[in-house]
């Protein structure tokens, strides 16, 4: 098995989003599979427990969420686009909770 049989194809940016966004999904594509999930976790968890200036790392996720949605929403089922929302809804719901005081 050759070495460019086991990389990853080169995104095809068809719109200027996407093609705005390719360096940075470039370096993203780059990076072993468990790293960018990691980072967001880490900062929902550090969002989470840190008092109202959690709400900076929150929304930060929910950002980085938006962008991810935006860029793969053509190429996304109903229920995918659906259970997507659903998650960046719960960030940001998490993010207005730390903003609020009680």
């Amino acid at each position: 098995m050759s070495s460019s049989s086991s990389r990853r194809p080169e995104p095809v940016a068809t719109t200027a989003f996407e093609r705005a966004s390719l360096p940075v999904t470039r370096v993203i594509a780059g990076l072993p599979p468990a790293v960018p999930v990691l980072v967001v976790l880490a900062l929902v968890l550090v969002g989470a427990f840190i008092g109202s200036w959690g709400a900076i790392p929150l929304g930060l996720v929910a950002l980085f969420l938006l962008w991810m949605l935006a860029l793969s929403w053509p190429r996304l089922t109903g229920t995918e686009r659906l259970m997507r929302v659903a998650v960046i809804l719960l960030v940001v719901a998490l993010t207005i909770v730390k903003i609020v005081p009680r």
